[in-house]
């Protein structure tokens, strides 16, 4: 009887864990395919649900990959609480499924040190990127898989390069040179190469930028000289099988002619390949010398353009103070060869340190709201916890006041807004400003903290209170940016580190 009970229940356990199983392949297919719309709300719930099934399955493969594809999401949006604690119960699951099985899995580890890799540099952490690059290191030598060892070296030079660790970047990216080169997979170096042009460009790292392009330069140059000299070494080992050919078909006449005709046409066709080459090869030099004159061009319009706007607001000013100050142009004039001023003096000083001080942040932002006139606002809620920090205060009250006025300016009566301060990390934390006032356009939003990106009628606003506001931010080793997710207002995250 007790046999029958244990057969009936491996029975239920094996039809529950086939239907798991089935749901979770069912669920991870929606989730990638909602993730391909960009519904990434809506593909990180279902890439948590499919992880669950698969846990209770016993498909650790499968829990692995969407387990990190949720993680992913979450910190998408600067959750990064949320991700980190999916890694963590992912790591105990994996621990107890190699215990039980008595069968260690590197190769599934690497993608979760990966992922936490990945993370850590969005934070700009560069201790913690380390960390998890070494975790990764050992992970791909214990799995003894040559695609992990390719995209770790692929993985350490992109971060590296990101954190500006360049001698670091470079150790790897010549490893990776070196191992794509005996394995002739030169797409991988391309696209490394490509990734660091555009993180100069983001950047607008000029130096960067210029070393980066010499090295893609000799790189292609190298590269298309190996494929030239294969080329060329698989028709000369042709031209060899010819001639062998003609030694071993001497003795007829007949033979020896249609070797000959053979050998011409073999011979026009390296003459044809090698003038192709030679052209290819031409053009290809005239490209490189056009892009490096467009570098230059480009690099010295950058300085002139810098020169102009640092000024312009001293030219203007001598001009609007002979014209009638109370005029509503005049003003609007006058606020925007400040605000001009103002960006100019940003951009030169962003590397300038800061002095901070330690300051009670629940204390500072009601201090904020109250001179804005905001405190005791219907429909408006503050959620800041009573905590310390090391910031500049004037800066940072700059820009709650900025956004605040925003809010309320774009917020009619009825509407919330809320102000909140959460915790993301063991330094950084958030200022979150929502309002469900009319929000922001979509067309508006890529370009909502760039400068001069269209005219307007300065007498309704210049567009400059979000760019200065951005930058004193990455002044202070922080982040303005816009919720791209939210729709029901606007929703901006201001992220410090103190």
């Amino acid at each position: 009887m007790k046999k029958l009970y244990a057969i009936l229940i491996l029975i239920a356990f094996g039809i529950t864990a086939t239907h798991a199983q089935s749901k979770g392949n069912e669920l991870m297919k929606q989730a990638q395919a909602s993730l391909d719309n960009k519904e990434y709300v809506k593909a990180r719930y279902l890439f948590l649900q499919a992880y669950n099934s698969f846990v209770s399955a016993g498909q650790t493969d499968n829990a692995v990959k969407c387990a990190v594809n949720t993680a992913s999401l979450y910190h998408r949006e600067n959750y990064y609480k949320e991700a980190f604690e999916v890694l963590s119960r992912l790591d105990g699951i994996l621990s107890e499924t190699e215990s039980a099985k008595a069968r260690p899995r590197p190769d599934l580890h690497y993608p979760i040190h990966k992922e936490r890799m990945a993370m850590y540099l969005k934070l700009k952490n560069a201790a913690k990127v380390r960390e998890q690059v070494a975790r990764m290191e050992e992970a791909a030598k214990a799995a003894k898989n040559d695609s992990l060892a390719t995209d770790l070296l692929y993985q350490k030079a992109n971060s590296f390069y990101a954190l500006g660790l360049t001698r670091d970047g470079d150790a790897a990216f010549n490893s990776l040179v070196a191992q794509s080169k005996a394995t002739e997979d030169y797409d991988l170096v391309d696209k490394c190469y490509r990734n660091l042009i555009n993180m100069a460009v983001r950047a607008n790292n000029a130096p960067l930028l210029g070393r980066t392009y010499e090295k893609y330069n000799v790189w292609t140059d190298s590269v298309n000289a190996l494929r030239s000299s294969k080329e060329y070494a698989a028709l000369q080992a042709k031209y060899d099988e010819s001639l062998a050919t003609i030694a071993d078909k001497e003795s007829t006449i007949s033979g020896k002619q249609y070797i000959i005709i053979a050998l011409c046409v073999l011979a026009a066709v390296l003459l044809g390949a090698l003038g192709l080459l030679a052209v290819m090869l031409l053009r290809f030099i005239m490209l490189t010398r056009k892009q490096k004159e467009a570098i230059a061009t480009a690099n010295e319009h950058n300085l002139l353009k810098t020169e102009f706007i640092h000024n312009i607001s001293a030219q203007m000013k001598p001009t609007l103070d002979t014209l009638d100050q109370k005029h509503p142009a005049v003003k609007a004039l006058r606020g925007f060869s400040d605000h001009i001023q103002e960006l100019s003096d940003l951009e030169n000083t962003l590397t300038e340190p800061l002095e901070t001080e330690e300051v009670n942040m629940q204390s500072f932002t009601a201090g904020v709201i109250d001179n804005m006139g905001l405190t005791g606002r219907e429909n408006m809620t503050v959620d800041v916890p009573k905590l310390s920090m090391k910031i500049n205060r004037e800066e940072v009250q700059l820009i709650l006041c900025h956004l605040l006025n925003n809010a309320a300016l774009h917020t009619p009566k009825g509407n919330h807004i809320s102000v909140e301060l959460k915790k993301r990390g063991p330094h950084t934390y958030q200022y979150i400003i929502t309002d469900t006032g009319c929000g922001i356009a979509e067309e508006q939003r890529d370009n909502l903290f760039k400068p001069f990106t269209d005219v307007r009628d300065l007498t309704e606003g210049d567009g400059l209170g979000l760019p200065i506001c951005a930058l004193r931010a990455t002044r202070m080793n922080g982040r303005l940016s816009l919720d791209q997710g939210y729709r029901k207002g606007a929703r901006f995250i201001l992220e410090l580190k103190g």
